[in-house]
């Protein structure tokens, strides 16, 4: 729902704000805008953060799904994704590509090479990378619990 009229529209370009929210139902509301680049709000979401926290979340739970399956025990998992896009001239874009920087901490060091070995077939079975048309890249790191 957008929340952006300051009193007239769209009449022009700088009279509006691109605020809005995102708002389903049983779920709280997500606070979202443009990029700080095209007018946005820096403190809410923008349809490009979606994007990149949408291959990144689905990347983590296909990857802990994989470890459960494969008896590799993650106690800890941050990621700190990040994307690059391209402009055009016409004014358009799209990214190039998402690269997902995962640091996954397992139990074991018997478990480290078999963590590492997951983000590839974690990356081929997220719905959201296989639905995109760029590059997702995994540049892991597994680190063992002490």
């Amino acid at each position: 729902m957008w929340t952006g009229n300051r009193g007239t529209g769209t009449s022009a370009y700088r009279e509006f704000g691109r605020e809005h929210d995102i708002i389903s139902a049983g779920r709280p509301t997500l606070a979202g805008s443009a990029d700080p680049a095209f007018r946005g709000d820096p403190e809410r979401w923008n349809p490009e953060d979606f994007l990149v926290a949408a291959l990144a979340e689905c990347h983590m739970l296909t990857f802990l799904h994989l470890a459960a399956l494969g008896g590799v025990i993650v106690t800890e998992y941050v990621d700190t994704a990040t994307g690059t896009m391209e402009m055009n001239n016409d004014g358009s874009g799209q990214f190039a590509e998402v690269t997902l920087h995962p640091v996954v901490t397992v139990q074991d060091e018997s478990m480290r090479e078999k963590a590492m070995s997951l983000h590839h077939p974690a990356g081929e079975m997220c719905f959201i990378a296989r639905s995109v048309n760029f590059p997702v890249n995994h540049d892991g790191t597994v680190v063992v619990t002490s």
